[in-house]
């Protein structure tokens, strides 16, 4: 019995999903547990597995967007074929979602609502809609006749799925597009759009790396260390040189393109608020539009600190005890703190302001293309060597992006640090869900005056934005004090 195979909801605000590469090719046999795609979200990249075996037919191409709950893709039995629209087998044949999974000449393979909300694939639709009625508006189809942009590829968003022309002026100002026509298996298209437009950004030949995945199919991580297909030209050699003694089978030298360092965006370049930079984007406009923000800047010393972590560094060495960063000082102190200001550790909702049971510290990891909040559990009951093991492994997984998306929900506190970019003061925004988040700068230089003498000290600024709908300035200035009197006394932190 055919099995479906549905794109998984990925942490509680997930609404779609990017399919960054298919892990297996069509009609290959799958075991339950096999990972079967790579799947790109607002937060993480993860690896799907399966949920059932059989023989894996993909209906939607690796790059596709689509909504948490699509179908992409069915497990068959030997012989079997997938399913039609009305949950039918298809026949056999010239159209149908057979071995090979290609579109017909003539025909792309469109993605429609289901009668439970979802997308998936119908078929395979002429261009002129012979087998099946593409809803557009006819002004829609102008402009796309104009852009000569194909509608299938569209998502509509108008009543019941219909194509209005402001989803295809939408469609035009995304650089890649979001269904392109490859599926796995596919011997022209060795890469996926995303790992096209990585590479496009980087400056980087996909003829000269070589691939790793199924079918040896360029993957993104292909893209970190990309390793040639074929030797390269001696340095020492000139072009000439290279052409002239190279045997009558060999390729001439090319020139090896020059590669950025990074994805960052060059002038010119248009940066589509989609994946996590959309997520951001979102999130933090909605914060800033739902709540009275206002921020606290505090001066703390930290000399102690700095005394008593130099200390921990000797006496732990031949011990496997983390040693805490100043940043874990901080997280350590936020936490305890909210113990005694429990308005700071809570959430605004329609009927009041509702004070969590628990304090869950989120900290922000600055990760390529924004950023992620893994979140510390019990924050306040951990031990400080605990405190430090726990978010070194945590901003390591987010670094590497393979961090769970269930480490990154359920704060009810937010630490953030600037501080190794060399800010003092800044105005983090609270992350919707809390009424809170306290900003972190860099350790510098400060005065004290002892008997009309000046002494150099060290000090941070602390950066505490609150909600004020939920609590009022001098609450907020209380907590303030409290993180930094344990700062100031950091002996306690290590109880």
């Amino acid at each position: 019995m055919a099995v479906e195979v549905l794109l998984p909801k990925i942490g509680l605000t997930m609404q779609e999903g990017t399919i960054d590469e298919w892990l297996v090719p069509t009609g290959a046999a799958v075991a339950e547990g096999d990972a079967l795609l790579r799947l790109a979200t607002d937060k993480v990249d993860v690896d799907v597995e399966a949920e059932a075996g059989g023989l894996f037919h993909p209906v939607v191409p690796a790059g596709a967007t689509l909504p948490a709950g699509a179908l992409i893709g069915w497990l068959l039995a030997e012989g079997e074929q997938p399913p039609g629209p009305g949950g039918t087998p298809m026949p056999a044949g010239p159209g149908s979602a057979g071995t090979d999974a290609q579109p017909d000449a003539g025909g792309v393979r469109t993605a429609a609502p289901s009668p439970d909300g979802t997308v998936g694939v119908t078929g395979t639709v002429g261009l002129d809609g012979s087998c099946g009625r593409l809803l557009a508006s006819p002004n829609a189809r102008r402009v796309a006749a104009e852009a000569g942009v194909d509608l299938t590829v569209v998502r509509g968003t108008g009543p019941g799925g219909r194509i209005v022309s402001e989803d295809v002026e939408e469609y035009l100002l995304i650089p890649e597009p979001r269904l392109p026509a490859s599926l796995p298996g596919d011997s022209v298209t060795p890469a996926s759009p995303l790992v096209r437009r990585l590479a496009k950004e980087r400056g980087i030949d996909l003829a000269d790396v070589l691939g790793t995945g199924a079918g040896g199919r360029i993957r993104r991580s292909d893209l970190d260390n990309p390793t040639p297909t074929a030797a390269p030209a001696p340095t020492t050699a000139t072009p000439t040189a290279a052409v002239s003694t190279a045997p009558a089978s060999t390729a001439p030298a090319s020139t090896v393109p020059t590669r950025r360092s990074t994805a960052s965006p060059q002038p010119g370049d248009t940066v589509p608020l989609t994946g996590m930079r959309g997520a951001i984007a979102r999130r933090m406009h909605a914060s800033l539009q739902e709540m009275a923000q206002l921020t606290h800047g505090y001066e703390v010393r930290l000399d102690a600190v700095v005394a008593l972590r130099t200390q921990l560094k000797q006496e732990w060495a031949d011990s496997d005890l983390a040693v805490p960063s100043l940043n874990d000082f901080v997280l350590k102190a936020a936490a305890l703190a909210l113990r005694e200001h429990p308005l700071l550790n809570a959430a605004v909702l329609e009927d009041g302001v509702h004070l969590y049971e628990g304090i869950h510290v989120g900290f922000a990891v600055a990760v390529a293309n924004g950023l992620l909040v893994p979140v510390i559990e019990n924050a306040a009951a951990l031990s400080l060597p605990d405190m430090a093991r726990r978010s070194r492994e945590l901003a390591e997984s987010a670094r590497s992006g393979r961090i769970s998306p269930a480490l990154l929900e359920g704060a009810t506190f937010t630490v953030t640090s600037l501080g190794g970019y060399g800010v003092d003061f800044f105005t983090p925004v609270i992350n919707p869900g809390n009424v809170a988040i306290l900003g972190v700068g860099r350790l510098r230089d400060g005065v004290e005056w002892v008997d009309e003498q000046p002494r150099r000290t060290q000090v941070l600024t602390l950066s505490l934005t609150f909600d004020h709908r939920a609590v009022d300035g001098a609450p907020a200035a209380e907590y303030l004090r409290t993180v930094g009197e344990l700062l100031r006394r950091p002996l306690r932190l290590l109880l």
